[in-house]
């Protein structure tokens, strides 16, 4: 898995037939006018961009993409063999969204900084066939070990490191069907859609045992869900256990993951 250690992403083209991918965007489409209903429904990350946490059982097809053996084997190689996910939700970048600034998505924990070990991953499945007008995804490889100690939360660098990440950008066409995992560390950023078109992104967060981002998540699971699942899948969720699922809180906000700086976030 050099590529997730040097790069910072890997992906993998063709791992899910195009039906799959169509009903996880019919479900994105259900849940983010269910999720705009409700106040606080859907946490804003620039203009016309947003993101939305979901119950991992909301989404069609969900038990199969997480059954994918890259999936499986990129999260037991960077890992470790106890990882869980504990994140699940999608990123939706509207016409007329803006460019981000550059970010990670968290401050960079001791076991990446010190250690040089990634323990937490993110996974990126798209629900379109992503073109240079629809605001694709760009990320500068090699940056997961940098330190950025100005940034008071430790995810916003100052603007005068980011022509570093201007010559390493390299935007990332995802096309349906295919799936990217990435250390949320690694300095990235959306770009502006000048398209017609939305681009949603489910987006699945895994953590290896000595990291705490389930604590700024809220995974749900009916037991129902929780019995039907696969041996192989059984314990793999870091989340609680409800009679029935409740909007997700979006504790992004809450624990102050996400901040506008620079007028673009």
């Amino acid at each position: 898995m050099a590529g997730i250690y040097g790069d910072g992403i890997i992906s993998l083209g063709n791992a899910y037939d195009v039906a799959l991918i169509d009903a996880m965007r019919g479900s994105i489409d259900r849940l983010f006018k269910e999720a705009q209903a409700m106040e606080g429904g859907a946490l804003p990350r620039g203009p016309q961009r947003w993101y939305v946490e979901v119950a991992p059982e909301q989404i069609d097809g969900f038990v199969e993409i997480v059954s994918h053996r890259w999936f499986q084997a990129v999260c037991d190689a960077v890992l470790g063999p106890d990882w869980r996910i504990v994140e699940v939700g999608f990123d939706i970048p509207f016409p007329g969204a803006t460019l981000q600034p550059w970010h990670r998505d968290f401050a960079a924990p001791a076991a990446t900084l010190e250690g040089r070990r990634i323990n937490s991953l993110a996974f990126n499945l798209t629900a379109v066939d992503t073109t240079p007008a629809m605001g694709p995804f760009e990320i500068a490889p090699g940056t997961q070990w940098d330190r950025i100690d100005e940034c008071p939360r430790g995810m916003f660098p100052d603007p005068l490191r980011w022509e570093r990440y201007e010559v390493r950008k390299v935007p990332k066409l995802a096309q349906r069907g295919s799936i990217s995992a990435r250390s949320a560390l690694t300095i990235h950023r959306g770009t502006a859609n000048m398209s017609k078109f939305a681009r949603p992104v489910l987006v699945i967060g895994v953590d290896a045992p000595d990291a705490n981002n389930a604590a700024h998540h809220d995974l749900q699971m009916t037991q129902g869900f929780v019995d039907a699942l696969p041996d192989f899948l059984a314990d793999r969720f870091s989340g609680r256990i409800v009679d029935r699922i409740t909007a997700v809180r979006q504790n992004h906000v809450i624990e102050g993951l996400i901040e506008p700086v620079h007028g673009g976030y």
